[in-house]
């Protein structure tokens, strides 16, 4: 049986394959999926820790059912998708003598939804998961541990903007901008269907785990091919829009913000997408006072204008389209705009888009579901063709400022598998050098970073106005530094070793270098770090 899950910050999706109907379904999992008639059904990404040291936790709609999504206990955690793989400001608490990890939350939730999907299925063969596209590498390599662990023969893994636009089921041939807006992240992806082609290349995605199985089993298998073309992204969602309004009303009619309240303001959002004027009650137990909390359309656009929101998005698109025009694209030979995530159902957020877009290219009847049912395509013999969302770059000591900066060795937008490795030549630096060590990294945007701390119980992301480049480096630690080791040892006054790197079909970085001076290869295709 092959099964997707879209894991979201706010809401996870669980789609599969149905053999007999040959069609994506999305399904209802009894005690996890939200409870109230919502098509398609949700399973909320909520976590309580009963017992940390046995992993023994509730998921989903359980902790909504008891109530622990409202009391603000230490045990109870929403959003936690956000601080995978993040430098997170603040602290979590430590459970049960056990210091707790967004990443030990993230894995009890989708270990507890498999084991539970499991049996219901008849067990699982396949398994694909999607990923934002801003990932850093931190987040892809804690997902690959967690899979080794599943009982599943096959594991993959796919970027969620390239599986919505799959999820679409448009014309080949088609240019899709694709803008997936959820709860933690925003996340535009223009993405381009070719034509299905004869191929005896196998599938891809990128895969994390399997069995032995062969994926090339059918050389003949039709292969459709869906190629990213340009990538922007934000740390900014749903649950930032819902901080902005707990706020607010904390502002306006002296509340405490609490998951209560901001709960409630979450409600106002939802109601606000489809209605002009919204309201919830609220009673407070021990003043026994009741609020009642109104918004309209007008107030909650300017709560969104006071906290840049629209900026923001305008920053995201300029910068998809700036990668575009590159290409030779321009915003007219855009054939559709797919909305996918919970945040795009907002009015506000429709109309932002229309700025840009004619009405008929918007597509929104999916927002839900189609990451999940697009990922599914790989289960049915669909190759992804992408490239490398971030820049890659070595370390350095730059003399004019005194500090280390980072040099790019391979550019964001680099198509992999590569063609042809890029070279670099290195020298030694001191007399009777023994060994040369290279330092290499991930780097991010120059824009503006985000911070993300706790207010409270509450998870914030706020804009900073720096421009430094974020990094992540990929070997900086003890015995993973060092690529050449000098025999004889090396003086100052020329090149001594060739780097070779390359990115391979699986994004892997590999490195191979070479000794000038004595023709040796000291590493050959080593294997460095698997890339974003």
């Amino acid at each position: 049986m092959a099964i997707a899950i879209d894991f979201g910050t706010s809401n996870t999706v669980i789609a599969r394959w149905n053999p007999v109907t040959q069609q994506a379904e999305t399904l209802n999992i009894p005690g996890l999926s939200l409870q109230q008639s919502l098509n398609p059904p949700l399973i909320p990404s909520l976590v309580y820790v009963e017992q940390a040291t046995q992993g023994k936790v509730l998921i989903g709609q359980q902790v909504r059912d008891r109530g622990f999504d409202l009391k603000g206990e230490a045990r109870f955690f929403r959003s936690f998708k956000r601080g995978i793989g993040a430098d997170i400001q603040g602290f979590l608490p430590e459970l049960d003598g056990q210091i707790i990890t967004f990443e030990q939350i993230g894995q009890w939730f989708l270990t507890q939804v498999i084991e539970q999907l499991a049996p219901s299925q008849g067990g699982l063969d396949s398994l694909i998961l999607t990923v934002p596209v801003d990932s850093f590498e931190a987040y892809r390599h804690w997902l690959g541990k967690v899979c080794q662990a599943l009982p599943v023969e096959q594991v993959r893994m796919l970027d969620e903007p390239t599986a919505a636009a799959l999820g679409y089921g448009l014309a080949d041939q088609e240019t899709l901008l694709v803008i997936d807006f959820g709860g933690g992240t925003l996340d535009l992806s223009l993405v381009q269907l070719d034509k299905g082609i004869q191929a005896a290349t196998k599938p891809v995605g990128f895969l994390l785990k399997w069995g032995n199985k062969s994926l090339a089993e059918d050389s003949k298998q039709k292969v459709k091919t869906a190629r990213v073309l340009a990538k922007a992204g934000q740390n900014l969602g749903g649950t930032d829009i819902d901080s902005w309004l707990a706020d607010y009303f904390a502002k306006t009619q002296e509340l405490v913000v609490s998951p209560l309240t901001t709960r409630l303001a979450e409600r106002v959002k939802i109601q606000l997408s489809t209605q002009n004027q919204a309201s919830e009650v609220y009673f407070d137990d021990e003043t026994f006072e009741t609020y009642e909390l109104e918004l309209n359309r007008e107030t909650f656009d300017n709560i969104l204008k006071e906290h840049s929101f629209f900026q923001l998005l305008d920053e995201s698109m300029a910068s998809l389209l700036q990668q575009a025009k590159r290409q030779g694209i321009e915003l007219a030979n855009i054939n559709a705009v797919l909305l996918v995530g919970g945040t795009v159902q907002l009015p506000a957020v429709q109309t932002w888009i229309k700025q840009y877009f004619a009405p008929e290219k918007i597509r929104c009847e999916h927002p839900f579901e189609a990451i999940a049912q697009g990922a599914l395509q790989l289960a049915q013999g669909v190759e992804i063709k992408d490239f490398l969302y971030h820049s890659y770059g070595i370390r350095y000591w730059d003399r004019r400022n005194q500090r280390h900066s980072w040099h790019p060795i391979i550019r964001s937008g680099q198509a992999y598998p590569m063609n042809q490795p890029v070279e670099l030549f290195l020298g030694a630096s001191m007399e009777n050098q023994p060994s040369i060590e290279l330092i290499m990294g991930e780097l991010g945007a120059d824009t503006g970073s985000t911070e993300i701390y706790f207010d409270g119980d509450r998870l914030i992301t706020r804009r900073l106005g720096s421009s430094e480049t974020s990094v992540k480096p990929l070997n900086d630690q003890e015995g993973a530094r060092t690529i050449a080791q000098l025999k004889p040892p090396g003086y100052p006054g020329g090149d001594r070793i060739k780097i070779l790197f390359q990115v391979d079909e699986q994004r892997f970085l590999r490195i191979t270098v070479e000794d000038l001076l004595t023709s040796d290869t000291l590493l050959e295709n080593q294997l460095v770090a698997q890339l974003s």
